[in-house]
């Protein structure tokens, strides 16, 4: 082996690493941003459904003339 292959190998496989660095700390960040996403989804959801339950109107009564 020549001079250039202690070099590059070693040169190629940091680059590895750092691009996978990078792009696993995107994955990492737009992962925590759906999953964020979807419980502020499911705490507007279950609001809307308490509200609703809370406002509803009481049911009819038998009206006797």
């Amino acid at each position: 082996m020549t001079l250039g292959h202690f070099l590059y190998i070693p040169g190629v496989f940091l680059l590895g690493i750092l691009i996978g660095y990078i792009l696993g700390g995107r994955a990492a960040a737009s992962s925590a941003a759906d999953r964020d996403l979807v419980a502020r989804r499911a705490a507007a959801r279950r609001a809307r459904s308490e509200s609703e339950s809370s406002h509803d109107p009481p049911a009819p009564r038998d009206a006797q003339p």
